[in-house]
Parts: structure tokens; C-alpha cells; sequence
């Protein structure tokens, strides 16, 4: 029984710490992040996995930063995938998806930070966003203002 209430507050002790996560400036930067057809809460998800150094919000106007994305998927057609392993070359027939980010200073408008990734499946939405958030997070702690 004490053990399963020590992990418990281990856990709780742990979840509250990162929440109060601050950067070398004293705060973590405040994130808004643009819909993007449901695209916003997978990087929002890997946001929190990566342990990014940054809050994300639903209010824009608190945001320090806007982050914006488009995100192009492309999958192969029936007759190409058959096309494809004919000749052995059944490589790349889950399609590709394509993601591009920008970081937005929302007090000049200026582009902060931009990253665009390339994955080997069309249905990667996950893979996508938590490479977005490792780069983003590599970002945030070289620039913490």
C-alpha cells in the first residue's frame, strides 16, 4: 500500500514540477497554436511528450508566439502500389506526408523559427508533430526569448 501512495505522489510530484517548468528568463514562453484540420492537437500532444519548454494556450492574445502549419499528405493509388512491386520496388507505397511550421513572434510579427519535416507514410501524423516538437524544443532552449 505505501508503495503504490509513494509512486502516486512521485508521479504527482513529478507532473507538477515540469508544469511549473520555467526558462532562463523566469518564464515559459506562451504557445497558440493555429487549426489546422486537427493537425494542432497531435503537435499540441507532442508538445507536452517532448517536454518543450513552452505552455501552450488556447487564448491568442496571451501568446507570445503563433504557430502555424500546413501539412500535405499523398498516398499512392491502388494501380501504383501494384505498379511498384512488380518491380520490386514496393519501397514508399504507404504514401508521404509533408509538414511545415512556422513560429510567429506575435508582437512583431516576425518569423521566430521554421521547420519543415518528410515522412514515409501518409498517416504519420504523430511522427510528424513529435519531430516538430524535438526541433522546437532544440529552438526554445538556444533562444529563450
Amino acid at each position: 500500500m505505501n508503495r503504490t501512495i509513494s509512486a502516486g505522489v512521485l508521479l504527482l510530484f513529478g507532473l507538477l514540477t515540469f508544469a511549473e517548468t520555467k526558462g532562463p528568463n523566469g518564464a515559459s514562453p506562451r504557445i497558440y497554436i493555429e487549426v489546422q484540420n486537427g493537425f494542432e492537437s497531435y503537435i499540441s500532444a507532442a508538445i507536452v511528450k517532448k517536454r518543450v519548454p513552452a505552455v501552450v494556450t488556447q487564448n491568442r492574445e496571451d501568446a507570445a508566439y503563433v504557430l502555424s502549419s500546413a501539412v500535405q499528405t499523398k498516398e499512392e493509388s491502388g494501380a501504383s502500389k501494384v505498379a511498384r512491386c512488380l518491380f520490386l520496388y514496393c519501397a514508399g507505397i504507404q504514401g508521404t506526408q509533408t509538414a511545415t511550421v512556422q513560429l510567429i513572434n506575435s508582437r512583431t510579427q516576425e518569423v521566430a523559427w521554421a521547420y519543415n519535416v518528410q515522412k514515409g507514410s501518409a498517416a504519420a501524423y504523430q511522427s510528424t508533430a513529435e519531430a516538430i516538437a524535438k526541433h522546437l524544443k532544440e529552438f526554445l532552449e538556444k533562444h529563450p526569448e
